[in-house]
């Protein structure tokens, strides 16, 4: 039956919509459609019509007066359920605050001196804690440090040592770089002037390839990161030395080789005066400088500008908190 009543819910919703004067005028627009399209109220005896109207009425006045009832009824035993566990909720809170409340107790001379004594005590202890943990923490971080400093030893000792220029002397050529641009110089051992039409010069946004027609490459390969090719350029010096220019995408960092088959440098060892800092905006360098220190620090197994605050921001809570200890405590 519910389904049947449902039935035509949408449609007739959607009749209930167009209507603006409500359900009165719902009503007689139904009416109206029986007049003009059925012989509703003249096709039975008479008063069929609206004892069928009144009869219909009645049963779903009926029904719609208990759907409400039962509405009524649920809504008020709600009510009470939730005042009943609102007076429960007060009435533990209020237990618990008469249980665990303080409690004001009157002491004499004597056990006030006592208190105040025992109480001196322990700040003490804990002062003495505290200064001890901050001492033991120094100590823990001078020993990260140093164990640091020995792993990034042992795996930058294969690693070569930076030109002049911050980059490498290699047998078949040199490189030299700032946090900007990368220079290659290529010698060829010729007997003759080379000319632009006698190389080959091929750069790509993440490879380069450097050689002399009908000859193996000198370089080739894939570049460390990618460059600028619009900007980057190349000539031939003296007739024996192609010069490439590269121009770096990220500028800020050190490149530990030219191509990745290349040997790396230890970039830890740079030396960022070589670098044209002041051809950089003021947020660039200032960036530029902080990656420099951190990297001067983490060279020396010293903590770098991030690390640094995070010990500040840690002692200065222990300092705070001197009742907690931090003794067994691992940080990172």
């Amino acid at each position: 039956m519910g389904d049947d009543d449902e039935k035509y819910d949408g449609m007739l919703l959607v009749m209930a919509q167009q209507h603006e004067g409500g359900v009165q005028e719902l009503v007689n627009t139904f009416f109206s459609f029986l007049r003009r399209k059925t012989d509703f109220f003249t096709g039975g005896d008479a008063g069929a019509p609206e004892k069928l109207v009144k009869d219909a009425f009645a049963h779903h006045s009926k029904l719609a007066l208990k759907v409400h009832k039962e509405k009524q009824m649920k809504q008020e035993k709600e009510r009470k359920e939730k005042a009943e566990r609102a007076a429960k909720l007060a009435e533990e809170e209020r237990k618990k605050k008469n249980d665990d409340g303080p409690r004001i107790q009157e002491l004499t001379d004597e056990e006030a001196e006592k208190l105040q004594s025992e109480l001196d005590k322990k700040k003490n202890e804990e002062e003495k804690k505290a200064t001890t943990n901050e001492e033991k923490s120094d100590k823990a971080d001078k020993e990260k440090g140093s164990d640091s400093e020995g792993e990034e030893d042992e795996k930058d000792k294969d690693k070569l040592k930076p030109n002049s220029g911050n980059g490498a002397d290699l047998p078949n050529y040199k490189w030299t770089q700032t946090l900007s641009e990368v220079d290659l110089s290529v010698p060829f051992d010729v007997k003759f002037r080379i000319k632009g039409r006698d190389v080959v010069v091929d750069i790509q946004r993440r490879s380069i390839k450097v050689g002399l027609k009908g000859h193996p490459p000198v370089i080739e390969g894939q570049l460390y990161n990618e460059v600028k090719v619009e900007e980057s350029s190349w000539l031939i010096d003296d007739g024996k030395v192609v010069t490439v220019h590269l121009e770096k995408i990220n500028k800020m960092e050190w490149w530990s080789r030219i191509v990745t088959t290349d040997p790396e440098i230890n970039t830890k060892k740079v030396c960022p005066e070589n670098s044209k800092l002041s051809d950089l905006d003021g947020e660039t360098r200032g960036m530029v400088e902080k990656m420099m220190y951190d990297q001067r620090q983490k060279s020396m197994g010293l903590p770098t500008s991030e690390e640094q605050k995070k010990q500040d921001i840690l002692k200065k809570f222990m300092a705070q908190h001197p009742e907690m200890d931090f003794s067994k405590a691992k940080f990172s």
